[in-house]
């Protein structure tokens, strides 16, 4: 399986992996059972999806059936909002681990560079954007202080490397100026309808390895009605030639339009087959002609944007 070398650890992250974002309850124990069963290594996960417990029964069952080894595995989560200041980033990293069932994750990001009030874990988790009267809550924890408590997970080895999530280049300068552990990963929305170019410049400058989320573009966003109408990708020209051209699918062409150029990409499917054809991503490689057609698609559709839950969350302005 191809991975990138993480900067700091050496650690290889596979570059392609299965996201659990919108995994039900219900199936992800079964649905992570099964991915490990085709090959998949990388799973990321997030406290904010709710399904922590059951992707680890699913880690946990693989396990005892001798499928892998736990060091096998690439288990990446991400701390919410609400727990941004330092007294709260352990407990709740450790609460997140317990979830799983793991002594450590290999990699744990800022899922976003929003500090929001504190929510007891025993009253809501995950807690989600708002409070109980359904009001947005910022709270002034900077981003030092949750980057340094992240640090110090690594420190107590409860996560093996540490990274940024929905950030600008900005951000990722300023934390460059007082890290003293490095980000290993940036993970952002990239696909053709936002290509992110110059962050994704910026990122591989510095070393920092990145993954890709949405990779299908408004796919992903229909059934949450959060598509803004935007055409799908698997029909457009670019995308179905260079796939008829290649004996592949749309989907398989989306993903190495990422993955040939070292960005690790992490889809989802309840579909046994498309489960096996998004793994088998990076078994041809596009033409750079198809590479830049399909480029030349970006009109900078960002489809996950915090500004519109609260004008005050225009973390991308």
């Amino acid at each position: 399986m191809s991975s990138i070398e993480l900067k700091g650890t050496g650690q290889k992250m596979p570059l392609v992996g299965f996201g659990l974002w919108k995994v039900t309850n219900e199936t992800c124990a079964d649905t992570v059972y099964n991915a490990i069963k085709v090959g998949y290594r990388l799973f990321d996960g997030a406290g904010d999806y709710g399904n922590e417990k059951e992707a680890g029964e699913g880690v946990r069952r693989a396990i005892a059936d001798g499928l892998v080894k736990r060091e096998d595995l690439f288990i990446t989560s991400k701390l919410w909002n609400t727990f941004h200041a330092r007294e709260h980033v352990k407990p709740t990293t450790q609460l997140q681990l317990d979830l799983w069932g793991l002594e450590y994750f290999d990699l744990f990001l800022i899922h976003f560079p929003i500090s929001l009030q504190y929510v007891d874990p025993k009253h809501r988790f995950p807690p989600g954007w708002t409070g109980d009267d359904g009001r947005v809550h910022l709270q002034n924890t900077p981003l030092q202080e949750t980057w340094q408590a992240l640090e110090e997970l690594v420190d107590a080895g409860l996560t093996r490397n540490i990274g940024l999530s929905n950030t600008s280049g900005s951000i990722i300068l300023d934390v460059l100026k007082y890290a003293r552990i490095q980000p290993s990963v940036l993970q952002v929305e990239i696909h053709p309808y936002l290509t992110q170019e110059a962050l994704v410049s910026l990122a591989k400058t510095l070393g920092i390895a990145i993954t890709a989320y949405s990779s299908f573009g408004p796919q992903g966003w229909i059934e949450l009605d959060m598509d803004k109408g935007a055409a799908s990708l698997f029909e457009h020209k670019a995308v179905a030639s260079a796939a008829q051209h290649h004996g592949k699918t749309p989907a398989q062409v989306l993903l190495r339009w990422a993955t040939q150029r070292d960005i690790a990409v992490v889809p989802k499917s309840n579909n046994a087959t498309r489960l096996l054809e998004n793994l088998d991503c990076d078994s041809f490689n596009l033409d750079e002609e198809e590479i830049k057609a399909i480029s030349s698609l970006n009109f900078n559709l960002r489809l996950n944007n915090p500004a519109e839950i609260d004008p005050h969350l225009a973390i991308f302005a």
